[in-house]
């Protein structure tokens, strides 16, 4: 005590110096006597105050910062009776404020007055531990209220009034979390806000500043941010509260306010185990009785957090949640924290909360925030008995008391016992006896042995172990319910260089490979901390990453698979929502280790678009894709979704679409669900679905301005869209593009119905280029597909369309080899069967016309010779699977000569477009032997195969120069008899 005293003279002879300073008329050597008579006096306002500051020195610098607060205190000490109205008495002072300068300002000197005030009440056992948290709390809504209506004004002047669709004000309605929620506030804590609004709508702007309306969630959105900077930023006068605001839908990603119906939304289709823990102390800060949209917005949220049903699943949620925050502990070498630790204050809020999830949905009393007013009702239900009800009380309140005192001390926030003697006696000395409320709610006073800090920490382990004793009972913890729960990769996230090498070495790395891992996993943590991640977001990781790398690590080629899959978790770090997809769905997490395992292609396409996650979570999809003849109708019914005028929406809708199914066929590849040719089928009737709906959306762009060409009747457009190369030939790959050619029936005649009258020929010209300029649009999704026009008439410098008549006459005519070598693999992939037919008919006339044989020979082989020269770079140990001799260009070619040289003889010839189809109908017509066919389809389905692999791995179509060699041997046999070359 001696120690203490001391501590008090010296605060009040430093605290006198000012008073002498700042009011001259003032005695310093009465002031001094008075200091010595009654600085131990506790019933003087000297003594009282003397007290108060050698228990807090933010209540020293507090009054240091307003003298004429000090001079008041030194004559009259504060009462706890004056702690309260602080609505009325801050809305007094801020009706002056004339600037957001003068708000802050405002904010801040009333919020460390009435803390200070509120420390004095602690520190003098002028209130019980409870009403120190209830004022608090109540003192935390009126600045936050305060604050908000002071900026909802100045927002109204600048941007309009917000108002719904009946005309109606709107204002901001704020959801506290936590322990500002349940009323039970700790003295320097972080406020935990949630933004919402009623409804959306725009401002009304009569009678105010603004010069343009704003929709509302643009109002409520910079609302918002000014409340925050109000509340948040450090001032010279200091700061209101530190602001959390990633409790909020979608946490730090997502929007700073959303309206109650988008809120609504979230909850039932997203809401998580931790939101509903969380959002179990919501409270409408500020809500007036009789308001509907609070009441509204409380009821609305009410079955998310209670389950009409028993939930037992939540204690899991909460155990594992628990063990998280002790593994926390352990890493950050946390000693006698009385919140996180063995017993501490959140175990018992634990304890409260996991009967209220469990029970709440059928026991309204425990519909409440308060822990300790929810105590004696989960004893009174039997769920825990008397005895633990009480040992959770006293241990709780005197838990909340060493907080309080210890937050107190520097307006900070700590929960960690000090280690320095002068806090440690502040500590001894508050704990000796406080005040405190018992079940009634009458006053009562608690006092403990308290002798020296062997004495104190001896009674706080007691408290901890009686609340850790009802804990491991009733929740038990993660790791005894799951010894496996914790490998060796638990920690990585907070680990360092050396603790990883360690974790590396456990999960069988080979030593060779060390470097270039840690290397990756270096990289990798630091582009984590580079991206906005939020507590949520590492929370989930902190729980994926050791499952993650346990399946890794157990794959053979784990060298190729890590960076893909870092390179994904990179990607949707920020999108917590993906990780806690995969953290809850082994299966799914299982599906994307085993396809990335195998693709590069998958593993990129999942990091460029996390949606496509979702597909992972049925793998009797994956296994099962639809059948590509359901394509058209399934696009149909996703774009139907879409708001009927929005393109940008339309096409990211087509781009998702085409990756989802595109995912899905490639893991059906790996899986082995289908073969290569199959692949190529759901590739292609893939991209004729989607050319379909682009062609469908450009001509209703187009006809909306120019109308249609006027001899069209009901449905028809006239216009057929002509497919090449692989798309052609039913063979595309995972990257092909598509190589179009754009014909349409040309009658002479003007467009009708539209607000620009035009020719019909250039109808069709600006509904090509539309096509072509939706196909090309690029956005964060990329391109639909890339398009290749070249191969119309007359390639770059012909135009975009071309009549089919124009089109017969340039093949017939003035075509190249070349060109009619193209058209052997061109087939109609979209239009009416009426052009379809007439096309066919074209193409049939074109190929089977007469021609040369010696000359068609040249070209074909000079055509060959200069692809090979300007294509192939190849070295000498590589085989290119596409361009190099014996390859599939070769095969190609021999399927375009072989219906070119005979279809003059045979024009029946011409009806296929795929290699495979060419060569039996060419054996069909004893043109090649059986044998023969069969061996040239078998090399080009190898080839083709092994070229889809390469491509889901990310690799070129190049492999070592002795594969293949005896297929290359046959097709180069092959070639010379049959160019005798």
């Amino acid at each position: 005590m001696a120690v203490f005293s001391t501590l008090i003279e010296q605060k009040l002879h430093a605290l006198g110096t000012l008073l002498c300073q700042s009011f001259p008329e003032i005695d310093a050597h009465q002031l001094n006597q008075h200091i010595q008579q009654y600085a131990f006096d506790e019933n003087h306002p000297i003594g009282r105050l003397g007290y108060a500051v050698a228990m807090s020195d933010f209540v020293e610098n507090v009054l240091q910062k307003q003298p004429h607060l000090l001079a008041q205190w030194w004559e009259h000490s504060p009462t706890f009776a004056a702690c309260d109205e602080y609505s009325t008495r801050l809305n007094a002072r801020l009706a002056t404020v004339a600037n957001s300068t003068a708000l802050n300002n405002a904010l801040r000197v009333f919020r460390n007055t009435e803390m200070a005030k509120l420390s004095f009440c602690q520190s003098l056992n002028l209130a019980s531990v409870e009403q120190i948290f209830v004022r608090l709390s109540q003192l935390a809504e009126s600045l936050i209220i305060g604050a908000r209506n002071w900026l909802y004004r100045q927002a109204c002047d600048e941007m309009g009034v917000p108002v719904d669709g009946q005309g109606n004000a709107q204002q901001l309605y704020i959801l506290g979390m936590g322990k500002l929620g349940g009323f039970e506030l700790n003295f320097s804590s972080d406020i935990d806000l949630i933004f919402t609004y009623p409804s959306l709508g725009e401002t009304r702007i009569e009678g105010t500043n603004a010069r343009k309306p704003v929709d509302n969630h643009k109002f409520f959105t910079r609302l918002g941010q000014r409340l925050i900077s109000a509340l948040d930023e450090f001032t010279p006068d200091g700061f209101v509260y530190r602001t959390d605001m990633r409790l909020r839908p979608f946490g730090e990603s997502g929007a700073l306010a959303l309206s109650f119906a988008a809120m609504e939304q979230y909850y039932q289709d997203q809401g998580r185990d931790w939101e509903r823990y969380a959002m179990i102390k919501s409270r409408v800060l500020g809500a007036q009785e009789g308001d509907p949209h609070a009441a509204y917005l409380q009821k609305m949220l009410r079955p998310f957090v209670y389950r009409r049903y028993i939930d037992f699943s939540v204690i899991q949620s909460l155990r594992e949640m628990k063990g998280k925050i002790e593994r926390e502990v352990r890493r950050r070498g946390l000693k006698d924290n009385i919140k996180l630790g063995a017993g501490g204050i959140r175990e018992v809020e634990f304890i409260v909360q996991v009967f209220q999830l469990i029970r709440g949905g059928r026991e309204i009393a425990l519909q409440q925030p308060s822990l300790l007013k929810l105590l004696p009702e989960i004893a009174r239900l039997g769920l825990i008995s008397q005895v633990q009800s009480q040992d959770l009380r006293e241990s709780y309140l005197f838990l909340r008391r060493v907080e309080n005192v210890l937050q107190a001390i520097n307006d900070r926030q700590t929960q960690t016992l000090p280690t320095n003697d002068t806090d440690r006696l502040r500590l001894i000395e508050s704990c000796r006896r406080f005040c405190c409320l018992d079940e009634t709610g009458n006053a009562v006073e608690k006092t403990y042995l308290i002798k020296d800090w062997q004495d104190f920490y001896r009674i706080l382990q007691q408290m901890q172990g009686k609340v850790r004793s009802v804990f491991k009972e009733l929740i038990g913890s993660e790791e005894s319910e799951n010894p496996n729960a914790e490998n060796q990769w638990q920690d990585f996230l907070e680990a360092n260089f050396d603790e990883i090498e360690q974790m590396l070495a456990e999960s069988g790395v080979q030593p060779d490979h060390l470097h270039e891992i840690l290397e990756q996993l270096a990289q990798f943590k630091e582009s984590l901390n580079r991206r906005v991640i939020g507590a949520r977001g590492r929370e989930v990781l902190g729980h994926l990453m050791p499952t993650l790398f346990s399946l890794i690590f157990k794959q053979a080629h784990y060298r190729a698979l890590l960076p893909r899959i870092l390179h994904i978790i990179e990607k949707i770090s920020s999108r917590t929502t993906y990780l806690e997809l995969l953290q809850e769905n082994p299966q799914a997490l299982r599906q994307v280790i085993d396809l990335c395992a195998q693709s590069q292609l998958v593993a990129d396409q999942l990091a460029r678009h996390p949606i496509l996650l979702d597909e992972l979570l049925n793998s009797d999809s994956l296994r099962n894709p639809l059948p590509f003849s359901r394509y058209p109708a399934e696009l149909q019914q996703y774009l139907l979704r879409l708001p009927p005028d929005d393109e940008e929406q339309f096409i990211d809708a087509l781009r998702q679409f085409k990756q989802a199914i595109l995912l899905r066929v490639a893991a059906a590849d790996i899986l082995g669900a289908l073969p290569v040719m199959k692949v190529s089928d759901h590739l292609t009737y893939l991209a004729e679905a989607i050319i379909e709906a682009v062609v469908n959306l450009a001509w209703k762009q187009v006809s909306a301005r120019f109308g249609t060409p006027q001899h069209l009747q009901g449905e028809e457009k006239g216009f057929l869209v002509i497919g090449y190369g692989k798309l052609g030939g039913i063979e595309l790959g995972y990257k092909s593009d598509l190589d179009l050619v754009f014909l349409y029936d040309a009658i002479e005649g003007e467009t009708v119905g539209g607000k620009k009258v035009i020719d019909s020929n250039q109808f069709y010209l600006r509904l090509a280029q539309k096509i072509v300029s939706i196909f090309s649009l690029n956005t964060s999704a990329g391109v639909l597909y890339e398009v290749d026009m070249r191969l119309r008439p007359s390639g770059d410098a012909g135009l975009l369309g071309c009549s089919l008549s124009a089109f017969e006459n340039y093949q017939l005519n003035e075509a190249w080899t070349w060109e009619k070598q193209a058209l052997v693999r061109s087939r109609a992939v979209f239009g009416e069967n009426a052009l379809r037919e007439k096309f066919e008919n074209i193409r049939q006339r074109v190929l089977s016309a007469p021609r040369d044989i010696a000359e068609l020979k040249r070209d074909v082989t000079e055509m060959r010779e200069k692809m090979f020269s300007h294509l192939s770079h190849s070295q000498t140990n590589e085989f290119n699977l596409k361009i190099d001799r014996g390859g599939i260009t070769d095969i190609e070619f021999i399927a375009q000569y072989l219906m070119l040289a005979n279809a003059p003889q045979d024009p029946k010839l011409t009806k296929w477009s795929d290699n495979v189809r060419i060569f039996d109908s060419m054996a069909t017509a004893n043109i090649i032997s059986a044998e023969d066919c069969d061996a040239l389809k078998q090399c080009y389905v190898d080839l083709r195969n092994t070229i889809h692999h390469l491509n889901l791995l990310g690799k070129p179509p190049v492999v070592a120069h002795y594969e293949f060699s005896k297929e290359r041997k046959f097709i180069r046999n092959f070639w010379q008899n049959l160019f005798n070359a």
